[in-house]
């Protein structure tokens, strides 16, 4: 991958489901192929595997359980994402949290099977604490800021330099994305200029009405 990245999580918004997820997935494609860019998606499960094979974007599951595949009802295994195709998952988002055990079983995981993880985290403690487990990326998110439309770029740039110094110190090979609130092409290049490889957002491009005009907008300072 190259870096930035945008990842767009759509988690269970009417507006991500169905014709909108295909929507959203080909301005992804579309614009990132204009812009050399690398932008993901993390459509939701049911949305996965056409996504994953139909477009030529990066696709995340929005979470992962750490659990070998068998007698584990209702519980998304790592084999399960990768056979529908995806790159990798969140970890831990702050709408799905997991206990440091289960992040570090699904960081494992994800790496056995040559997967990216992306470990959420909402402070700069816990961005180090996630560093230790070695995922690919950590994404740091206040979760006070999420779906504000108050962007965490402006509101609250020393956590961002906080975070990023905490996770280097700890692992300097891990990436750190940064999200909340991003809406824009300055919050995306505040970000990457506080040292972050990227951002994680949702709603501003998921509620959207013309998806590729706001994804445009987000990449047009890098």
């Amino acid at each position: 991958m190259t870096s930035p990245l945008i990842l767009v999580n759509m988690k269970a918004y009417r507006e991500s489901m169905g014709n909108r997820a295909h929507m959203i997935a080909q301005a992804a494609q579309l614009v990132s192929r204009e812009s050399g860019v690398t932008i993901g998606i993390a459509p939701t499960y049911i949305d996965l595997h056409p996504i994953c094979h139909h477009f030529e974007v990066p696709v995340y599951a929005q979470h992962v359980d750490g659990c070998e595949p068998g007698a584990n009802t209702g519980h998304i295994t790592v084999e399960a994402i990768k056979t529908a195709g995806a790159a990798g998952s969140l970890v831990n988002h702050s709408e799905r949290r997991l206990t440091l055990a289960e992040i570090d079983a699904c960081v494992r995981g994800l790496r056995a099977h040559k997967l990216i993880s992306v470990v959420c985290s909402n402070n700069e403690s816990t961005s180090a604490a996630a560093a230790a487990l070695s995922p690919d990326y950590v994404a740091i998110e206040p979760p006070e800021l999420i779906g504000s439309g108050i962007s965490v770029s402006k509101a609250n740039p020393e956590i961002i330099q906080r975070s990023v110094a905490a996770v280097h110190a700890v692992s300097p090979s891990v990436k750190v994305l940064t999200g909340a609130g991003i809406q824009s092409g300055d919050c995306v290049r505040i970000a990457v200029d506080l040292g972050t490889d990227g951002v994680l957002l949702a709603s501003s491009v998921v509620k959207s009405k013309e998806p590729a005009a706001v994804l445009r907008d987000l990449v047009s300072k890098l």
